[in-house]
């Protein structure tokens, strides 16, 4: 058991003494209890006598201006949203649970209406200065007065505030473990530093930090190395004894991701996750590969996946209508894009919560139905009737069924050939959007798309920018079609307000714009029964459904393997996290290296 219960009396209410029943811990979970009991010694997936030491050079694809994770403009540096530890931090192989870090325990009452966190007293920034309850306290209002205006939202009428020197105290307005456990995991900055600093600036240098590395050289826009710290308060932790192994760890930017991937193979970085499945299938060969200096690994992955999609800008009327949002999707060709362009590498995405039990792959069951009639005259007809998948096509680059079933909702839509081109019934304005991408990245499916989409009469301008660029547009949603990493989600968490709730519509992770009053009572529902799994089940699928009928975005796909190649100079655990590939846990093999040309050691 990690809780021990005891009485605290709080006070006289109307003469009569009202004993209320406290609970310290010192770990928590979102779902049931926690994986690792109270004194673990280490999670179960790291080598806790790894040996320290070594480097390794990994590979970033852009450009970067700053050193500012929480900065409303730029674009951050690899790995700076790491540079600060929070109170707690979470497992790789269980969903949602909490273990200390900066923190040592809390208290707070059944219901999470308030926390007191105690401090570890050893705690420290790398300056040698002490991280206080002041510290954390200073924290969160300094993301509440200016942070993103998400933030400012979903933690209205919390208060936060230091009591002692260790311990801070966290007051909600309204009851939520989940809410109250999201606040356990905000990283805490140095007051002395940020306290005449604005969150929302570019910084120009690295911040002083708290966690396992600290930025000890860089050229911006270039690259960026992280050296461990040797005297890290916080090394010998249970979270993370077998951890950060590395002395250094370098990133180098490249702005094209076929310059990197030649520069790995002559031994310029040390290891790659390789996303392109014609890379994978015919380009890592050569003598590196057959001499086993270069190490190739794939590994199943079964746990919930990171999906792609293109986003289309509801907000822009030409997508408004659900009916031309689905006929664009009709001329998306995955399975000829599949066994053409990805050798027959990727899954189509149908989920929201892919490959995990929340997707809705089957027929509503009888709590779905109560949750999602009372908005029948909202919602698409054959979320009722049917499961949604992605259409089909015969994967041979020329499938006119699909085009005609699109051509046909297009004409419900208000939209007519003339002269081979899609026009507006009532404007005689041509259908011509532009698809935004980065530049760099791996796109060989554009041109067929925009090939199928002008069959329909349909004109696609392609741009491309830098990940700067990228990432201001998709902030200021300047944008009509994006392709957009829909992250994993292991069960329905009160996360998913900020992705999809009409008040976080200018959150910049409500990519489509989304305001659907269905969506957010389903959201309410979920927020309400955190913790409740029987509940969150057809929460989860209901949701899913309504997102996927009303394609606000288009699937495209996911791959449930990990792919990558290194060169021999690193060991792992034999045991993998189940959520995450679990590099932080990687070593440097100095046996192995000794096998390597010396260049490459």
């Amino acid at each position: 058991m990690f809780a021990r219960a005891f009485a605290l009396l709080l006070g006289l209410i109307s003469g009569c003494c009202l004993a209320q029943e406290i609970t310290e811990s010192t770990a928590f979970s979102v779902l049931g209890e926690p994986k690792y009991a109270t004194g673990f010694t280490h999670y179960n997936y790291v080598n806790p006598t790894a040996p320290k030491g070594g480097n390794i050079t990994l590979a970033a694809i852009g450009t970067f201006d700053n050193f500012n994770r929480y900065a409303l403009r730029g674009n951050p540096g690899v790995r700076t949203g790491a540079i600060y530890d929070a109170l707690y931090t979470t497992s790789d192989d269980e969903v949602g649970s909490y273990y200390p870090l900066i923190a040592e325990k809390a208290r707070y009452p059944a219901n999470f209406a308030w926390a007191e966190i105690d401090i570890n007293p050893r705690a420290r920034f790398h300056d040698g200065s002490p991280i206080t309850a002041q510290d954390m306290a200073f924290t969160f209002h300094k993301f509440m007065t200016e942070g993103v205006a998400q933030f400012r939202l979903y933690y209205k009428g919390v208060s936060v505030k230091a009591i002692s020197r260790t311990t801070v105290r966290i007051e909600l307005p309204q009851p939520s473990k989940d809410t109250m456990l999201s606040l356990f995991s905000l990283p805490v900055m140095p007051e002395s530093f940020w306290r005449n600093r604005k969150l929302g600036d570019p910084l120009s240098a690295p911040p002083p930090g708290s966690g396992p590395y600290r930025v000890s050289d860089w050229r911006m826009g270039q690259y960026i190395t992280y050296s461990r710290v040797k005297d890290y308060w916080a090394a010998d932790l249970p979270v993370n004894r077998g951890r950060w192994n590395f002395d250094s760890i370098r990133y180098d930017y490249y702005l094209d991701d076929n310059v990197a991937f030649e520069a790995f193979k002559a031994g310029a970085f040390d290891m790659r996750d390789e996303s392109s499945p014609k890379n994978w299938a015919t380009r890592y060969i050569g003598s590196n590969f057959s001499s086993g200096y270069i190490v190739k690994e794939e590994q199943n992955n079964e746990s919930a996946q990171d999906t792609r999609w293109l986003a289309f800008n509801i907000k822009r009327p030409l997508f408004a209508d659900r009916r031309v949002r689905e006929a664009i999707g009709l001329a998306f060709d995955f399975e000829w894009m599949n066994k053409a362009l990805f050798y027959g590498a990727y899954s189509r995405t149908n989920s929201y919560f892919q490959n995990t039990e929340y997707a809705a792959r089957s027929l509503p069951d009888a709590a779905e139905i109560a949750l999602l009639t009372p908005f029948k005259k909202d919602l698409p007809p054959p979320l009722f009737t049917e499961v949604y998948q992605p259409p089909r096509s015969r994967g041979d680059g020329f499938d006119r069924s699909n085009l005609l079933k699109a051509l046909t909702l297009l004409k419900e839509a208000g939209w007519e050939l003339k002269n081979q081109q899609l026009v507006n019934r009532k404007t005689g304005a041509p259908f011509s959007f532009e698809l935004l991408l980065g530049a760099g990245g791996n796109n060989q499916w554009v041109l067929p798309f925009q090939h199928s989409l002008s069959r329909l009469g349909i004109t696609v301008n392609i741009r491309q920018v830098d990940n700067s660029q990228l990432t201001n547009r998709l902030r200021s949603r300047d944008f009509d079609m994006m392709p957009s990493l829909y992250r994993a989600m292991t069960y329905p968490s009160t996360d998913l307000q900020i992705l999809w709730a009409s008040q976080y519509v200018d959150s910049t992770w409500n990519g489509p714009g989304v305001q659907d009053p269905v969506v957010d009572a389903l959201l309410d529902q979920i927020v309400k029964h955190q913790g409740d799994k029987n509940a969150l089940l057809p929460l989860g699928r209901a949701l899913d459904r309504v997102l996927t009928w009303n394609n606000y975005m288009l699937p495209m796909w996911y791959m449930a393997r990990d792919r990558m190649a290194y060169w021999n100079k690193f060991s792992h655990p034999q045991t993998r996290p189940l959520y995450s590939l679990g590099f932080d846990n990687w070593w440097y093999d100095a046996d192995k290296a000794g096998t390597l040309p010396a260049e490459r050691r």
